[in-house]
């Protein structure tokens, strides 16, 4: 039965950071930590990194926070919590930086209604530079209207 839960609480979390996602993109990126997202958009540096990238910081001390627990404090469901926060990131980093954003040449050639929809929902999004006027603020769960075509 404990495997059960286990299984839960993992697909919850992960489930939970798409909301958090969409949730931390339009509030704070596109809100008061701007400036750190700002080079997501308008490209104005030379650098493969962004100072974007920072904000996956806070996701891995959360996630590595949970494992502290789980492993010392023996608080069994931080154990699947730092999984599917972990697991979240690692499909945010594929889908975002490798298959949308080509930060390496890797899945180029995804063309199914699932890989168009994301791609165009994102593009939809960074058509608007500023901070202001954007949409589609999720990564993996995006409105059905970006799949129709």
């Amino acid at each position: 039965m404990q495997i059960l839960y286990w299984i839960l609480v993992f697909l919850g979390t992960f489930s939970a950071m798409e909301f958090m996602a969409w949730f931390t993109h339009k509030y704070i990126m596109h809100g008061f930590l701007w400036a750190l997202h700002k080079d997501h958009h308008h490209k104005d540096h030379d650098s493969w990194f962004e100072r974007n990238d920072a904000f996956f910081i806070f996701y891995a001390v959360v996630s590595m926070t949970c494992f502290y627990l789980w492993s010392y404090e023996a608080i069994w469901y931080c154990l699947p919590i730092g999984l599917g926060i972990m697991a979240y990131g690692a499909a945010y980093f594929i889908v975002h930086d490798i298959f949308i954003h080509q930060r390496f040449k890797l899945l180029r050639n995804a063309n199914n209604w699932y890989a168009k929809g994301v791609r165009r929902a994102h593009k939809i999004h960074h058509k608007h530079l500023g901070k202001g006027d954007g949409e589609c603020f999720g990564m993996l769960f995006v409105p059905f209207k970006y799949f129709k075509r």
